[in-house]
């Protein structure tokens, strides 16, 4: 019964935002509550929304700062060369924005972390497509999906979970899956070569003005004096080596990822902007974006909480694999693959990786499947997880690109499911899974 309460909470919150009869943020905090209260858990309500809000505290946390750092990194100009190099090669193309777009998200997802991928790829694209007038869900899409594939690599998260939670060896279960992530990436600029020629088709090639980029941010330079710039162009090289750090330092966990980015933030806006109401104008600038995102994040720490209180995640993640028929025993690793995509949907990563995964390959080691090829089948869900409404960085994607939720699941959904499809078909065709 909470399994099917917990399948039953999902379904009418994915269906509620949808179809807009709710909004993302009103949908992650009431949805759940309605439920917990049918479960007969109304009682317990409170330790476990505060346990939810705990959880994610030290995410939204990061995304404020991490917001706010790449905010002022923009605003000071450091992205300037990378971002005109791109527009200068797309023009005025939309096939080639798209396609831009795709090469952009993927460069800097090598880092594994979805909130720098959005906030970078975001700033830098999102002012070109407004000027184009191309469908913003295009950006969000190609975004997402290179995020998805990227993320697989062993600093990224979920590979490195699954190693661990199986006691495995990161040499003997990554370097199979580049051939795999070659060809997700290949779908994802197919992906992107398709929306791009349909924008393309809809839009035409649009020769632009010189001096567009000027024009693209004069919302901003409204905000500011006359005469007032927020570039630092003699700084880049500082911020730059600034950036550089600060990357190394998310790979390598030497601090808390939360602390590293209030430190990095604090040293970044005292360097670039020293006048107190500079300071203040570069806060203020980014501040809706900081507001809707983090509330997002705090609101889905009420989700999640209830889920994990209630232990619905357990029992959806038990009942799903309970279902799988004994004769298909020697097939565990690509039925391992095809219920990644929707367990790593529903759940986050953590619960799926330290709770199921360890369930899956013990029975799938009774049937003689080597639990490192269970370990690489549980990866190859991750571009239906990135879409997950339980990820903080989701919020941050849709949050600055201005789109609805709900029309980014539908838009992406078919185009995601694609990825997945792709990778696992070559993953068997390979041998990486059997």
């Amino acid at each position: 019964m909470i399994a099917l309460l917990g399948f039953a909470m999902m379904f009418m919150f994915i269906l509620l935002i949808v179809t807009k009869r709710l909004s993302a943020l009103l949908g992650l905090i009431l949805v759940p509550i309605i439920f917990a209260i049918i479960g007969g858990f109304g009682l317990e309500l409170g330790p476990m929304i505060l346990d939810g809000l705990i959880g994610v505290a030290p995410t939204g946390i990061m995304l404020l700062f991490a917001v706010m750092y790449f905010g002022i990194m923009i605003d000071a100009g450091l992205f300037d060369p990378l971002i005109n190099r791109i527009l200068a090669i797309v023009k005025g193309d939309p096939l080639k924005v798209v396609i831009g777009t795709a090469v952009l998200a993927t460069m800097v997802a090598l880092d594994g972390d979805g909130t720098t991928t959005y906030i970078i790829t975001v700033s830098a694209m999102l002012p070109l497509y407004k000027k184009l007038k191309m469908n913003p869900l295009v950006l969000t899409c190609t975004a997402m999906m290179a995020f998805g594939v990227m993320n697989i690599v062993p600093w990224g998260g979920p590979t490195a979970r699954a190693i661990s939670s199986l006691n495995l060896d990161a040499s003997e279960v990554f370097p199979p899956l580049i051939p795999v992530m070659v060809a997700g990436l290949g779908w994802v600029f197919l992906t992107a070569f398709i929306l791009g020629k349909k924008e393309r088709k809809r839009l035409g090639i649009i020769e632009l003005e010189s001096g567009f980029m000027n024009d693209l941010r004069t919302e901003e330079a409204a905000t500011l004096e006359a005469g007032s710039s927020t570039k630092r162009p003699k700084l880049i090289l500082f911020n730059f080596v600034l950036t550089v750090l600060l990357i190394v330092g998310l790979v390598t966990s030497v601090l808390p990822l939360p602390v590293l980015f209030v430190i990095a933030f604090g040293i970044a806006l005292c360097v670039n902007y020293p006048n107190l109401e500079e300071q203040k104008k570069r806060m203020e600038s980014h501040a809706p974006n900081v507001l809707i995102v983090v509330s997002l994040i705090f609101a889905s720490g009420v989700f999640t909480g209830i889920l994990s209180g209630t232990h619905m995640v357990d029992e959806m993640a038990g009942s799903l694999v309970s279902i799988i028929p004994e004769q298909f025993g020697s097939w565990f690793a690509i039925i391992t693959a095809v219920t990644s995509m929707p367990l790593t949907y529903f759940m986050a990563n953590d619960p799926y990786y330290f709770g199921v995964l360890p369930i899956i390959a013990e029975t799938a080691a009774a049937y003689g499947v080597d639990p490192v090829h269970i370990a690489r089948a549980s990866v190859l869900g991750q571009p239906l997880h990135a879409m997950s409404p339980l990820i903080a960085s989701t919020y941050l994607l849709v949050g600055m690109a201005g789109v609805e939720f709900g029309d980014h699941q539908k838009f992406i959904l078919k185009w995601a499911v694609g990825t997945s499809v792709v990778m696992i078909l070559v993953a068997i065709l390979f041998g990486i899974i059997i």
